[in-house]
């Protein structure tokens, strides 16, 4: 009987070692060397062998073609009856293609794919599951209110051998896999959400897909890092990779897209958490600004753009005098170096003090937003609680802020102002390099180009 063969895969970067490595030679991560076991033995390979034929038998052969020969028509992509999760995949699910949805343990990763399923009628999906039972996915598919669905086929089952079988016998249209830590493969013989379990069972279903023309959603668990479970190498396999984000005890879920070779990755889709499942929000500005704060001091609205959708976002800020040796610089929501630096415009171009303050900045309803154009909120935001002096109802800005404290033009501000125009704002805040490029007599709101962050202060505390 041959050895079992030990090789070591960097769960980083998915870089391979005969021998275990304390700094990755490609990613430059420390301890990230993980020991998989390849066994040679011949029931192993017997196994393969079966295992092999069978997926040969259900993709087939594939032949070299001439470029010129192949149709450049793109494929109509597969309407998920969702417009929020068409908006992150660029248009809909592209046929053949294999989609990576991860998120942390109960943000409602399955609860989002078992109701997008049922709400296409019109497709044959399996649903294959390696963590619930058939009697508790149709529990949850009666609390979404779609339990007598007659198009979505329950497959709870971890092995990729059985789960070909069955595919190769119902012919679905589209095929869940609930989650790629569950499945195993009897080529490799090691435990299933192992490194080499994970990456063969994906390299397989990515095989299956492309030959099939069949798509295929699977979901990822995520370590306590916040980085999807498995080798790095599950990313660079998978055509589109989803992340389904926020915080358990708030409403509010986001969807992101991170890596998307149909689309645009700066794409942004927002569920509400309700009792019958999640509901999809079309215009998240209205409910992002659902309260009223006229009176209270550190909060800004400022005109976001995530992706191609402009919505208005609250910023919250509180500077109190620090308790201890060292002031406290946090932020939630916002890059914690970029709010350090606007704190050094502040003190440098503007001349407050900060020095021997605490800094807390809050972007509301849990989103984590990338906009430049956040610049001039924060600031704002954090002078208005400085001085304990609230922001008059009505206004709103738009802006970023460089180091000589300018206030740098932003993309797309006739998007911005329409969107606050839509909600009712008075007032807006904008750079006066972007006011040139507008006609201002479209807009009903009352725009205040300015150059410096002390123009921009003058105008919202005289």
């Amino acid at each position: 009987m041959a050895k079992d063969k030990i090789a070591y895969v960097c769960e980083n970067c998915g870089q391979e070692s005969a021998k275990w490595i304390g700094k990755c030679p490609s990613c430059g991560q420390w301890n990230t060397f993980k020991e998989i076991r390849v066994n040679n033995d011949t029931g192993s390979q017997a196994a393969r062998s079966a295992a092999s034929s069978l997926r040969t038998s259900l993709e087939g052969k594939p032949r070299p073609t001439l470029l010129k020969d192949i149709s450049s028509k793109e494929s109509p992509r597969m309407d998920m009856n969702d417009g929020e999760l068409n908006r992150v995949l660029g248009g809909g699910l592209v046929p053949g293609s294999i989609v990576l949805l991860g998120g942390e343990p109960g943000i409602g990763k399955s609860t989002l794919t078992l109701q997008t399923i049922l709400n296409m009628p019109e497709r044959k999906i399996l649903y294959v599951s390696g963590e619930e039972s058939q009697h508790q996915l149709k529990m949850r598919a009666d609390r979404i209110g779609k339990g007598n669905s007659e198009n979505v086929m329950i497959l709870c089952e971890t092995s990729l051998e059985n789960i070909f079988a069955q595919i190769k016998d119902i012919h679905p249209e589209l095929v869940i896999i609930d989650s790629i830590q569950t499945i195993y493969t009897e080529e490799v013989e090691s435990s299933p959400g192992s490194l080499s379990q994970v990456r063969e069972c994906a390299a397989a279903l990515l095989r299956f897909a492309k030959s099939s023309g069949i798509p295929v959603v699977m979901i990822g668990h995520i370590t306590k890092e916040g980085t999807l479970a498995g080798p790095k190498i599950l990313e660079h396999i998978v055509d589109t990779v989803i992340q389904f984000e926020g915080d358990q005890h708030y409403m509010y879920r986001i969807l992101r897209s991170i890596k998307n070779r149909f689309g645009s990755t700066s794409e942004l889709g927002i569920y509400e958490m309700q009792q019958s499942g999640l509901r999809a929000v079309s215009n998240p500005s209205e409910l992002l600004l659902n309260q009223d704060h006229e009176g209270l001091s550190g909060v800004a609205i400022t005109s976001a753009i995530e992706g191609v959708r402009p919505f208005l976002l609250e910023t919250q800020a509180l500077v109190s005098t620090a308790a201890y040796g060292t002031p406290q610089r946090s932020a939630t929501g916002f890059d914690h170096r970029r709010l350090n630096m606007l704190l050094a415009v502040l003190e440098k171009r503007v001349g407050f003090k900060l020095m021997q303050k605490d800094v807390f900045v809050n972007i509301a309803g849990g989103l984590r937003v990338t906009d430049m154009a956040m610049d001039l909120s924060v600031i704002a935001s954090v002078l208005s609680s400085n001085v304990d002096t609230a922001i008059e109802k009505g206004w709103c800005m738009a802006g970023e802020v460089g180091l000589s404290g300018e206030v740098r033009p932003v993309s797309r501000i006739e998007q911005r102002l329409a969107e606050a125009e839509k909600l009712g704002f008075s007032d807006i805040i904008i750079p006066k390099h972007n006011f040139s490029s507008i006609t201002p007599k479209r807009f009903n709101i009352k725009i205040h180009p300015v150059k410096k962050v002390e123009e921009a202060l003058r105008a919202l505390f005289g």
